[in-house]
């Protein structure tokens, strides 16, 4: 299965794993907004993390470059989960288990603390700009929020691809553990956060990130009108 879920004392994991490169797809992003619907539920601090080397290499490309309804569809989609997870209302810590390019990046920074692995080749970074494709408005708005202003060019007009360490002084990443103590940390930071006051520490993140929360949503919107009428334009007779 691409998505499991285990609650264990108030921490939900979220694992994606597809045994390979963990490309989201409409399926495996709709079992992640189930999989985040059971976690608010049982009101549970979140751990998202991915397999063994790879956290995500982003939107399944075919389906994306398809320019038809179904890419729109994917992109909200992805963009709707990035929202989510910045608005839950419990903390999210996500473990980095490997590379995280393009959207695998932008759920990344979705995550209230973040934790990689020290010393790896992993590769994170948005490369849309390289492949030849703009930065969708919902992206750069996720980026904006968590990156260095020096950071953010480099990252969403020049594709720069970061090591973990570098992704730590960029911003896409808090700190960063052996291979071997990942998930552990994760789990001990989410452990952590749960004892925070769960009231305090919803009304605050609205708070905090309200500005942020909203002109995310609007680029959401604005990304899928535009799309949409690009792609109705495109195969209009």
């Amino acid at each position: 299965m691409d998505v499991t879920y285990d609650l264990a004392d108030g921490i939900a994991t979220i694992t994606i794993d597809d045994g390979k490169a963990n490309a989201l797809t409409a399926e495996l992003l709709g079992a992640l907004h189930e999989a985040v619907d059971r976690a608010d539920a049982d009101g549970a601090v979140i751990v998202l993390a991915g397999r063994p080397g790879r956290f995500s290499g982003g939107f399944h490309l075919p389906t994306l470059t398809a320019f038809t309804p179904a890419s729109a569809d994917l992109l909200k989609a992805g963009f709707d989960l990035a929202h989510r997870l910045l608005s839950f209302p419990r903390p999210v810590v996500v473990a980095c288990t490997g590379h995280a390019i393009a959207m695998g990046a932008f759920l990344l920074l979705s995550g209230d603390h973040r934790v990689g692995v020290a010393g790896g080749a992993h590769k994170i970074g948005a490369t849309e700009v390289a492949i030849g494709m703009a930065m969708p408005w919902a992206a750069v708005e996720v980026l904006r929020q968590r990156l260095s202003r020096a950071h953010f060019e480099r990252a969403t007009l020049l594709a720069e691809v970061f090591t973990p360490e570098g992704a730590v002084d960029a911003g896409f990443l808090d700190e960063l553990v052996p291979e071997a103590e990942l998930l552990g940390r994760a789990h001990a930071v989410a452990a952590r956060l749960a004892t925070l006051d769960a009231k305090a520490h919803a009304v605050t993140k609205v708070r905090a990130r309200s500005a942020m929360l909203e002109a995310l949503a609007s680029a959401i919107g604005r990304d899928d009108e535009e799309l949409r009428a690009a792609i109705a334009q495109h195969r209009a007779p």
